[in-house]
């Protein structure tokens, strides 16, 4: 048991069990697809890619692909250190409506804080604020999505995302200052 409880609050509780009166089996399917695209395992694989693909490119491009790999593995890596030491129990694990309507077990169940799939976006976003206009409005868009998912499948509260999106962000910015990311001297 972690020594610090997390409890979700009353706006948490009201969204999950709207989500648990009115979602469905293929929402739920859906949801549980797309979240595969803010799992850690995938985006340290395409991290891990675009680092060695950009081996070959410039030196501004080996320098935002180190940045980006360097932010993916910390931020894969500050959520399992997290729950460590934060304990709340998953939103899924408080229904029976929800699970007659689809909604699966998520993970453990004492591992709802902070979402590190939310973590892992929040860093990539972050990140992502230095690229053309395009490119940083198609990652907001699609992190955007991916994080919803968590809050749908009911394995987070609101607020966990939410916090988690923070975490994420301000572990990236926190990196710059060992990457030299975002100093005008990368792009």
């Amino acid at each position: 048991m972690a020594p610090i409880r997390v409890r979700p609050t009353q706006a948490d509780i009201e969204i999950a069990d709207a989500i648990s009166a009115h979602t469905g089996k293929s929402t739920e399917r859906a949801a549980q697809l797309l979240t595969w695209g803010a799992d850690e395992h995938i985006l340290c694989g395409l991290a891990a890619g675009w680092w060695l693909y950009s081996r070959g490119k410039a030196g501004p491009d080996r320098r935002v692909a180190d940045h980006i790999l360097l932010t993916t593995i910390v931020a894969s890596a500050l959520p399992h250190v997290l729950k460590t030491i934060f304990d709340q129990e998953r939103p899924d694990r408080r229904t029976i409506q929800g699970h007659l309507r689809g909604v699966p077990f998520s993970g453990k169940r004492l591992d709802a804080f902070p979402s590190g799939h939310a973590v892992h976006i929040g860093a990539l976003a972050s990140a992502a604020s230095e690229f053309p206009a395009r490119q940083r409005n198609l990652v907001w868009s699609v992190g955007a999505g991916l994080v919803l998912t968590r809050v749908v499948l009911l394995a987070h509260w609101a607020s966990d995302v939410a916090v988690g999106l923070l975490v994420g962000a301000l572990t990236e910015r926190l990196l710059r200052f060992v990457t030299d990311y975002g100093r005008g001297n990368i792009q």
